[in-house]
């Protein structure tokens, strides 16, 4: 088995039994291409077991989700079927490792978007608009990674969670954004953080998916990016986003 299957397996492991795993050695760390090409390997062996991409995750679009795991670069992952949860429902801690919630804004396209797209072309690819929180869980131990792990990690993506659609020509240039535990503020931000503007977080997706051979198509699911530091999550806890314009979600931890 090639270094790369190893590493895809070894993940995959990770995410089935909710225990974290080692970081590759210094001297052994992956680029970014490299990751990218082991997340596409782990992806098949989710296919494999039934799941279906049904959308992608765009990472670290935030400076402050940059700060807050020591990464740099925007990154990308896919989104499969069993990762959705229902609005309203509960998460269960015990299927993993060490989650954390961040609240987004989700397209969903009626249209296929690949390669070098301006914004405006990207507006014209949507068909709604959704507030969102994403559950992110790096299957790494101490939530640490370099740039190419967490690439090879499907971009630490976990689960997510989707509220109410809205009209596609919904302004969220600069929504405020709110992201509640047990109803107390636990962080507070604004959707210019994404990027300047959640809809470059579209046009990257089509960009970078594209260079990877994957084509986003319609019905497909596109998470935006955080907009705030993301907040670890404990049993008992009720959570909430709300967003301007676009409305709330809300889930329980059990």
């Amino acid at each position: 088995m090639s270094v790369l299957a190893a590493t895809a397996a070894r993940l995959d492991r990770a995410i089935l039994t909710a225990t974290a795993t080692h970081q590759m050695p210094e001297a052994e760390q992956f680029d970014a291409a490299t990751g990218y090409a082991v997340q596409a390997q782990g992806i098949e062996l989710r296919k494999a077991r039934g799941e279906q991409v049904i959308g992608v995750k765009m990472g670290l679009t935030s400076r402050a989700k940059m700060a807050q795991v020591g990464v740099d670069e925007v990154t990308w992952g896919r989104l499969t079927d069993t990762m959705r949860r229902e609005e309203g429902g509960a998460l269960d801690r015990a299927q993993f490792i060490h989650p954390r919630a961040e609240p987004e804004i989700a397209f969903i396209l009626k249209r296929r978007l690949t390669g070098e797209v301006s914004m405006a072309e990207a507006a014209l690819a949507v068909e709604a608009l959704a507030p969102a929180v994403e559950i992110i869980d790096s299957r790494y131990e101490n939530f640490r990674f370099s740039l190419g792990d967490v690439v090879a990690d499907n971009s630490s993506s976990a689960a997510f969670f989707l509220g109410p659609w809205a009209r596609p020509d919904t302004d969220v240039s600069n929504l405020g954004i709110v992201l509640s535990v047990d109803g107390v503020a636990r962080e507070i931000g604004s959707s210019a953080a994404i990027l300047g503007h959640p809809m470059r977080a579209l046009v990257a997706a089509a960009r970078m998916t594209a260079r990877a051979g994957h084509v986003l198509e319609p019905g497909d699911i596109v998470l935006a990016g955080a907009a705030t530091a993301a907040v670890p999550l404990a049993p008992g806890m009720q959570v909430e986003a709300e967003m301007q314009r676009l409305g709330r979600l809300a889930f329980s931890v059990v």
